[in-house]
Parts: structure tokens; sequence; C-alpha cells
């Protein structure tokens, strides 16, 4: 079902480190439903801790969006390359399942609508706790999944 939401849901927390903990997810899981299932609830955990937002403008917004878009792209690409054959799988599916519940922001921006139900779009966009001055827990969070998820994806199998 498709739902129109007010353009105030554009704003919300960078997407980066939502895929860098799917990476970090689908490397510890190993199995890609596993892995997808748990990215979609990390989403949802790291959403509800205060973070970075409250952009003043569309064009703030899209300045910001842009290159975190790009370099979350990069991330994907980069940790899917570097996984094992065995692990690879997985840690595609955890960082598409950490990025998916996001997918409301572009549909909002080009078409005017969500793809989710009122219900989960009430429900993402009110766990949300945002400041212009959390960029910190940004940059904090993406050394810790970043380096979390090197060492998971890297680690011999057992």
């Amino acid at each position: 079902m498709i739902t129109r939401v007010t353009r105030e849901r554009r704003g919300r927390v960078l997407l980066t480190n939502h895929v860098l903990s799917g990476a970090l997810v689908g490397a510890l899981s190993r199995r890609p439903l596993p892995a997808f299932a748990a990215g979609v609830a990390s989403h949802f955990v790291l959403d509800a801790i205060p973070h970075w937002g409250q952009w003043g403008s569309r064009s703030e917004f899209l300045h910001v969006a842009v290159c975190d878009g790009l370099v979350s792209l990069a991330t994907m690409g980069a940790f899917t390359a570097v996984s094992p054959p065995d692990r690879r799988l997985a840690v595609l599916a955890g960082m598409a399942g950490a990025a998916l519940p996001d997918l409301d922001k572009p549909t909002l921006l080009w078409f005017g609508w969500s793809p989710w139900p009122g219900p989960v779009n009430r429900f993402h966009m009110g766990i949300q706790r945002e400041s212009r001055r959390r960029a910190y827990v940004e940059v904090l969070g993406a050394c810790a999944f970043g380096a979390a998820a090197v060492i998971a994806v890297r680690r011999p199998r057992r």
C-alpha cells in the first residue's frame, strides 16, 4: 500500500551508518534471510538513538543526502567485493535490509509518496530524536560500525 506523508519526512538519519551496521549484521549471521531481517531491525534500533538531523532547508538536506547516498553505495560495493564468497550474499542482504526502511526518502522527494503503510511511517518518524549538534554521533557510529564490519567480514570461518 502506497501512502502519502508530509514532506517533512525527508530529513532524518544518514544512510551510511545503516549500511555499515548491515554489513556487520550480515557478516555475523552468515545467512541471507536472517541477515536481511536483522538488517531491517537494526535500522529502527539505530534510528531510535539520538542522532544528527533537523536539516534547515531542502537544499541543505540534498547536499548532505546526495553525498551520503553516494558514500553508502560505494560502501555497499566495497563490502560486497571484499566479503569472502561464503559470506558475500549475507553481507549484501544485511546491508540491503538495513537500508530498505529509508526507501521512503527518495520516493517522497521525487514522487511525493511513501511505499510504506501509514503505521510504519508514523512509527519510523516517531522514534527519531535529532539535533543539528549531533554530527559526532554519526562520525563515531561510522568509525565503530566500519571497524567492526571489516573485522567481522575478514575474520576466518570457524
